[in-house]
């Protein structure tokens, strides 16, 4: 069984790659998502390569191998899961379960995680939108584009929130913005830094990095 840390380690890597397929994951990236220094990353990247489940190159960074990349799947598909299931079943808050699923995905087993997905109707994302890999190690292709990237006077679907801290989704709860809700976009005024939306007819200004994390696609 892979350590805590080393599911940690995985997951992060496979985060940061999706910004940048091409790129290895650096050093600096890792240890930044991590809040660990630079020093013990590159001793984790050495453990990681000798266990085949990364390639470290020195001053380049870190590519995960096939291996790394469904552990990391695992670790993902655990904890979006979980999300899901504590909203759903205790009721608790979307900006309330990235924490407690933080601590649990390490210690729930598979088996028990497959039960989850199947009492849950084998969902296809969690609370915050993100994509829950399948059992398999499938995962659903990125969806929609950020909401500063929208045409003005479009209405529009928030399908995912890609920041999960707990004051920016209280602030989004706030505003009536959550994945499946509807809106329009009125205009992204970047000189400013201001996005303009109508929610249900009332209007509402957005922070322009506050939109940047905002994914949302055509109203169908």
């Amino acid at each position: 069984m892979p350590s805590l840390t080393i599911e940690n380690y995985v997951k992060a890597i496979y985060q940061i790659s999706l910004q940048a397929p091409e790129k290895a994951a650096s050093t600096g990236e890792i240890s930044t998502a991590l809040e660990v220094s630079p020093g013990t990353v590159t001793s984790m990247m050495k453990t990681l390569s000798e266990t085949g489940l990364a390639s470290y190159t020195k001053y380049e960074g870190v590519r995960l191998t096939d291996s790394g990349r469904k552990l990391a799947l695992r670790v993902l598909r655990r904890h979006r899961l979980i999300e899901l299931f504590l909203v759903h079943t205790l009721d608790l808050a979307w900006d309330e379960v990235h924490e407690e699923a933080e601590n649990m995905e390490h210690a729930v087993s598979d088996f028990l995680v497959d039960r989850i997905d199947q009492y849950l109707g084998y969902p296809s994302s969690d609370p915050h939108g993100d994509p829950i890999p399948t059992a398999d190690g499938k995962i659903r292709t990125e969806q929609g584009v950020k909401l500063t990237q929208w045409e003005p006077g479009k209405p529009f679907r928030l399908v995912r929130v890609m920041e999960q801290s707990s004051d920016f989704l209280r602030y989004l709860s706030e505003e009536s913005l959550q994945p499946g809700c509807e809106a329009k976009l009125i205009s992204c005024r970047a000189e400013a830094g201001i996005v303009t939306i109508d929610i249900e007819g009332r209007v509402t200004a957005l922070g322009l990095e506050a939109a940047e994390k905002l994914m949302v696609t055509a109203v169908s």
